[in-house]
């Protein structure tokens, strides 16, 4: 040590070991970042989007196929299972950056996980693979959830975007223009579906077949009125910004209405919950106050048909209540 110190070896290793270690540990987050940073995520959400659109044309297909999994082995299975890119297009509906994998694991896990739970209960079997079932439902439950709030978000915004586009080419900017400012300067999800139907057209993509992917990313009514509004007018000419702006009346007052009727039927709805939580609040409650009583329902032979009968006649009434509050407008 002292002769490497006398000689002047030891300062220049400490040196080389102090560069090794920051080229290390730059190269690592530069491999992370290209992977793994916000531009590569960005980049990834917009080739899933466009891998959710219905164009099947060859320009497209590289796109579709690389978006089920992260793993070449789990990807080249759920290549040969039918439909699903419609459960990918689902996902991608819903904003969430899951894969069609992940969501499997978390439906199989789940389900796994309360199967195993259930029997160390030593629940009844009907009981056991309804809360199995239920729990492996779960996360495609959150998913359709986060769809349709997403979507209801999106009508929400898309009248002020119509009434941006018309505004924009009433001023004298070209339709992809219009699409590329409501990507800008409004916010998503409404922003993030016109971004993508501006960069298709940069893509080739014609702007009908752009339109019919914003169409089928985007399933309302609403946006497909908007879609056949711009491919009429294409095809037919006529003031496109005149006939926006009348969607996005029509659209304003539609959402007013359904706004008072949401509010009309609160008293229906909240019933409805009502009645459906009210026997498993009871029963709960008996549980805890007096077992012995609300035991025979599960320990009884005539007990247990009862209550499966009861539960098939509960889940009969809970999708009719449903049906019934369930008002379109």
């Amino acid at each position: 040590m002292n002769s490497l110190l006398a000689n002047g070896v030891f300062p220049l290793i400490v040196v080389i070991a102090f560069v090794a270690i920051v080229l290390f540990v730059e190269s690592a987050y530069l491999i992370w970042n290209t992977y793994k940073g916000a531009d590569a995520r960005q980049a990834e959400r917009r080739i899933r989007a466009l891998s959710a659109a219905s164009d099947r044309s060859e320009r497209t297909a590289v796109l579709k196929n690389r978006l089920l999994s992260e793993v070449p082995v789990v990807e080249r299975l759920l290549l040969n299972v039918p439909r699903m890119h419609l459960v990918d297009r689902w996902l991608v509906q819903s904003g969430l950056d899951w894969t069609v994998s992940r969501l499997l694991l978390l439906t199989v896990g789940l389900g796994f996980a309360a199967h195993v739970a259930m029997s160390f209960l030593d629940a009844l079997p009907a009981a056991d693979w309804t809360i199995s079932l239920l729990s492996g439902a779960s996360p495609a439950i959150f998913v359709m959830a986060r769809r349709r709030n997403r979507l209801t978000k999106v009508v929400q915004q898309l009248p002020d975007a119509l009434d941006f586009i018309a505004r924009a080419l009433r001023a004298g900017n070209a339709l992809p223009q219009a699409l590329q400012m409501v990507s800008v300067n409004m916010v998503d999800p409404i922003a993030f579906e016109f971004r993508i139907t501006h960069d298709e057209i940069n893509f080739g993509v014609s702007i009908q077949q752009a339109m019919e992917n914003l169409a089928t990313r985007v399933p309302v009514a609403d946006m497909g009125y908007f879609a056949v509004a711009v491919l009429v007018q294409r095809d037919a000419g006529g003031n496109l910004s005149e006939v926006l702006e009348n969607l996005s009346r029509l659209i304003r007052d539609r959402l007013k209405f359904y706004g008072k009727v949401r509010v009309l039927s609160t008293e229906g709805r909240w019933s409805a919950w009502v009645l459906c939580l009210l026997p498993f609040a009871l029963g709960g409650l008996l549980e805890f106050v007096n077992h012995e009583f609300i035991s025979v329902l599960w320990t009884d032979p005539i007990g247990i048909q009862l209550t499966y009968k009861v539960l098939a006649m509960m889940a009969i009434g809970a999708f009719w209540s449903y049906r019934i509050v369930q008002i379109r407008v």
